[in-house]
């Protein structure tokens, strides 16, 4: 018998487009990653993709400043003779 009654609105349902949409646009990313996430945490709920997608995000912006500072360091670390 068919669940009735409204959907559990802590999860994410991938057979409702809009609901990918809501998460993708709510996070600023596209369907694709709300899709990724999901696959990546094995969990359709909705706090865990947003966490994830938010974890990535910060990384992401964090490994870029930390790859410029990293190649200034690595510069400057040369032998001493």
């Amino acid at each position: 018998m068919a669940k009735s009654g409204p959907s559990d609105r802590k999860k994410v349902n991938s057979s409702e487009e809009w609901e990918i949409s809501h998460v993708a646009t709510k996070m600023n990313v596209s369907t694709q990653a709300v899709v990724g996430a999901k696959r990546a945490t094995g969990s359709n709920e909705r706090t865990v993709i947003e966490k994830y997608l938010s974890d990535k995000a910060s990384k992401s912006t964090g490994q870029s400043a930390s790859k410029s500072t990293g190649a200034t360091k690595a510069k400057g670390t040369g032998k001493k003779k």
